[in-house]
C-alpha cells in the first residue's frame, strides 16, 4: 500500500470507529509522548519521522524524550510524563513491585547476542567463576542487572559474594577503561562500542545465561483511553522491525546519523540484532516471570508480582 494511501486509510478508520468516535472523553491525545533509548526500532521510527506521519494528519502532536537506560524511562512512564516506550526485561519488574502505573504493551523476544559480560585489558578472568569477589559494573535494575545476577548464579555464586557497583552506562564506561572495575554488564550498542576499546574480551554473552527479552511498556491510563492509538502504535512499529530486519546496512548508516556514534559500531550490534515485535507471548511472560522471581528471591524487590497481571492484550492486524 502506498504510504499517503495509507495515512488516509488509517485516520478514515480511527475516525470511524464507533467507541472512538461516540461523544466523551476524545477519540485521540492532542499528544502522544514516545521515551526512546539510542538504539531500537523506535529510535529508527523517530528518524524517519514516521510517527510524526502517521499522527499529525489526525491532529495528534507526536512528542520524543530520550532515555539513557530502562528504570528512568519506566519512572516516566509511571508519572505520566510520557506515554510509551521501551525496556530491557529487569525494569518493569521493578516496576511493577513500586506498583507503577503500567502494562506490557508489546515484545521483542530474543536470544541473548546483543549483551554481554566485558573483561578489560589484561583481566586474569578467564570464567564466570572467577566473578567471585570482584567489582561488575552494570546499571542498577536495567537488563544487565538481571544478566549478572544469572551469571554468577550459574556459577554458583552468592550474590554476597562480590561487589554490585551500580553505574549508567557512560559512566560504567569510563570506569571499565581506568580499571575502576573488573567486569562490565552491558548491552548494545554500548557493548559494539565497548569491543573497540584495546584490549577489551567478552567474558559472557547473554546467550545461554539469560534470553534478554526487551518489551514497550504504556502508561495504563493512556492506554485504557487511547487503546486504538496503543495498536497503531505496536503496529507501525512492527512493520519497521520488518524493515529493518531486511535492511540492515541502511540501519546502521540510519543510527549512526541520529546517534553521531560510529557505524562500524553500529553495524556490529545491528548484525547480531533480532528485529521482530509481537504480542507478549506465554514464552514472554514464562521468562519475566523467572526474572520476577529472581529479584524477589534475592530480596531486591520488595514483593512477589505476577507479570501476568499488568500485560495488555494486543491482537495484531490479519
Amino acid at each position: 500500500m502506498h504510504r499517503r494511501t495509507f495515512l488516509a486509510t488509517t485516520a478514515s478508520a480511527l475516525l470511524a470507529t464507533p467507541a472512538l468516535a461516540q461523544p466523551g472523553p476524545a477519540a485521540l491525545p492532542r499528544e502522544l509522548r514516545i521515551g526512546f533509548q539510542k538504539s531500537g526500532v523506535l529510535l529508527i521510527a523517530k528518524h524517519q519521522g514516521l510517527f510524526e506521519q502517521r499522527f499529525k494528519p489526525l491532529g495528534v502532536e507526536v512528542k520524543w524524550t530520550e532515555f539513557q537506560f530502562g528504570p528512568p524511562l519506566l519512572e516516566a512512564l509511571n508519572v505520566g510524563s510520557i506515554d510509551y516506550g521501551p525496556t530491557g526485561d529487569a525494569p518493569p519488574i521493578f516496576a511493577q513491585a513500586a506498583r507503577a502505573n503500567l502494562y506490557y504493551a508489546a515484545a521483542n523476544e530474543s536470544a541473548g547476542n546483543g549483551a554481554a559480560i566485558l573483561l578489560p585489558a589484561g583481566s586474569p578472568i578467564r570464567s564466570l567463576g572467577d566473578l567471585k569477589g570482584k567489582r561488575i559494573g552494570f546499571a542498577r535494575a536495567s537488563s544487565s542487572h538481571n544478566l549478572t545476577i544469572a551469571a554468577i548464579e550459574k556459577a554458583d555464586i552468592a550474590y554476597a559474594d562480590f561487589t554490585p557497583v551500580y553505574l549508567a552506562p557512560a559512566d560504567a564506561r569510563a570506569a571499565f577503561e581506568r580499571g575502576a572495575i573488573d567486569a562490565w554488564t552491558i548491552w548494545d550498542p554500548y557493548f559494539a562500542i565497548a569491543e573497540k576499546i584495546p584490549g577489551t574480551r567478552i567474558l559472557s554473552l547473554s546467550k545461554g545465561i539469560v534470553a534478554q527479552n526487551s518489551y514497550f511498556l504504556s502508561n495504563r491510563g493512556f492506554t485504557d483511553r487511547y487503546p486504538a492509538v496503543v495498536a497503531l502504535i505496536n503496529e507501525e512499529l512492527a512493520k519497521v522491525a520488518v524493515w529493518a530486519d531486511a535492511h540492515r546496512g541502511e540501519v546502521a548508516g540510519l543510527l549512526a546519523q541520529a546517534t553521531g556514534l560510529d557505524r562500524e559500531s553500529w553495524q556490529r550490534a545491528i548484525d547480531r540484532t533480532e528485529f521482530g515485535i509481537g504480542p507478549v507471548t506465554e514464552a514472554a511472560i514464562a521468562e519475566q516471570q523467572r526474572v520476577a522471581d529472581r529479584f524477589h528471591r534475592l530480596g531486591l524487590i520488595p514483593r512477589p508480582v505476577n507479570v501476568r497481571d499488568i500485560v495488555w492484550t494486543w491482537t495484531p492486524k490479519a
